[in-house]
């Protein structure tokens, strides 16, 4: 999130209401429910993660067992548990 000022985007009767309520303070404006990104979508992350579950489920269905996925991946056994009866 980088900072903007507000005189150079907003309206001029838009800002003095504004300023009516908040004077030279910092103000988070949030992005509309419907627009919002999920945890991850901005930083690849989520995507990452889904590519690793996936790969971690082809390894166990071709037979590598759940100890021997937690050791390659320094995941839990329950983590790995629940990466693949789950989806």
């Amino acid at each position: 999130m980088k900072y903007q000022n507000a005189a150079g985007i907003l309206p001029e009767k838009l800002l003095a209401e504004i300023q009516k309520y908040v004077h030279g303070e910092f103000v988070y404006i949030p992005n509309p429910e419907g627009i919002r990104k999920r945890w991850g979508e901005n930083s690849g992350s989520r995507q990452l993660l889904r590519q690793r579950n996936t790969e971690i489920r082809e390894r166990f269905s071709k037979g590598e067992t759940i100890t021997g996925l937690s050791d390659q991946f320094c995941l839990s056994y329950d983590s790995i548990k629940k990466i693949i009866y789950t989806k």
